[in-house]
């Protein structure tokens, strides 16, 4: 499978993109998308080369989409990662140190250039940011209302606390205001629920599930990994149980039988119902039939 292709946001798995073996196995360990990188995971001095491994890999098929993370627009390697790269068989660029509106517009601009020069459809390439400095912070709102081809933001804690002086913590209590900025800024910019940051400590699974159980209850859709022994528990937290897949289907079709009747408040099963718990229901549908129109 190549090219793009829509489906759930559970886990974005990073991958060096300077690394052919590990750039094969990323698309196979259950991901809904690999990001084959080439900013933080690759050495000043492979950059450049890395770029044609990348092209090379996104034309093989594969089980996820591939998305590519560029060098941020203020480096010299920003422009040609991502002349390099649009090609078919791209499903997304992914924009680090995002920290305005322009930003946005700059990317898009060039994206949309790219795809017309290389008879790509255009807007086909998604272009997500990452939220991970206090301008970009303080510009949340913003980015996510600029419109154009972003259909969701992603933060990153790492770059984000090393810029505020921040002690990055197992806990992470010191990213509230930040993740509650970035889910507020994507409602209010129309776009889909936030993609929130990596979990450095691998050591630490029960931290790692706690870390994706808290987000989810904040509003973020999924998470970027660095691990494939995080995709597995990253996917099932971000994943409708079948428990909560059974009660949501029971309210739905209650509460459409009765809104033919008239009705447009019942209780289900002892819970009130009305249309905002029917709109909840109704996206976790959604998201199991997405999941379950992904699986290769």
């Amino acid at each position: 499978m190549t090219g793009a292709m829509t489906g759930p946001n559970r886990t974005f798995l990073f991958t060096p993109g300077n690394h052919p073996r590990r750039v094969e196995k990323v698309f196979t360990v259950g991901a809904d998308a690999a990001i084959l990188d080439l900013e933080d995971a690759v050495a000043i001095p492979e950059k450049e080369a890395t770029r044609a491994a990348i092209v090379e890999a996104l034309t093989r098929p594969r089980a996820c989409r591939a998305y590519v993370r560029v060098n941020a627009l203020d480096t010299p390697f920003a422009f040609g990662d991502i002349e390099a790269v649009v090609v078919a068989g791209l499903d997304g660029i992914v924009l680090p140190k995002v920290e305005s509106a322009g930003d946005i517009r700059a990317a898009d601009w060039m994206l949309t250039a790219l795809e017309r020069r290389r008879g790509l459809p255009e807007g086909a390439v998604d272009l997500m940011p990452i939220i991970e400095t206090a301008r970009g912070h303080a510009a949340a709102r913003a980015i996510c209302a600029c419109g154009g081809r972003v259909a969701r933001v992603s933060f990153g804690a790492g770059d984000y606390t090393t810029d505020l002086g921040m002690e990055w913590t197992a806990i992470e209590h010191e990213l509230d205001a930040v993740r509650a900025e970035i889910v507020l800024a994507s409602r209010l910019g129309g776009l889909e629920p936030p993609i929130d940051t990596v979990f450095a400590r691998l050591d630490r699974p029960d931290a790692f599930r706690a870390s994706c159980l808290r987000v989810r209850e904040w509003g973020f859709q999924g998470k970027l990994v660095i691990h494939p022994d995080q995709v597995a528990p990253a996917n099932a937290v971000f994943s409708p149980s079948p428990e909560e897949l059974a009660r949501a289907r029971e309210i739905v079709a209650a509460f459409r039988k009765a809104e033919a009747a008239g009705a447009a408040s019942i209780r289900v099963g002892g819970q009130f119902v009305d249309y905002p718990i029917v709109a909840r229901a109704e996206r976790i549908v959604a998201l199991a039939e997405a999941i379950e129109g992904a699986k290769p």
